[in-house]
């Protein structure tokens, strides 16, 4: 799908449309902040400029947006860097309380 979106210099914002159903159904409008792109993508892009950053990741952006889209339809979509996080459960092997190797020698 092609990016179409707009810079908001008034609110730094980058709005950008999704189509949960696919170009004939609805245009749903979604927004990120400058400080998200920045520390979502590593860009140092400013202004105008993050509409190149969102353009190279759209699909990350699309995906974002279109699961928060989902999870409440009504509610206004500003992504943020929590949209980005991987999902990491309590008690999880990530869990350095609960990961066996945790606190083991590391081979060098």
């Amino acid at each position: 799908m092609d990016f179409e979106g707009i810079y908001c210099f008034d609110t730094a914002t980058v709005r950008f449309a999704i189509y949960p159903d696919g170009r004939g159904g609805a245009r749903i409008i979604a927004q990120i902040s400058e400080e998200t792109l920045h520390d979502v993508f590593g860009t140092r892009n400013l202004g105008d400029r993050l509409l190149d950053t969102c353009k190279t990741h759209f699909d990350a952006l699309s995906a974002a947006a279109l699961r928060c889209h989902r999870a409440n339809p009504k509610a206004p979509i500003n992504l943020t860097v929590d949209d980005f996080s991987p999902c990491v459960s309590p008690g999880s092997a990530n869990d350095s309380e609960h990961d066996a190797t945790a606190g083991a020698p590391v081979a060098v």
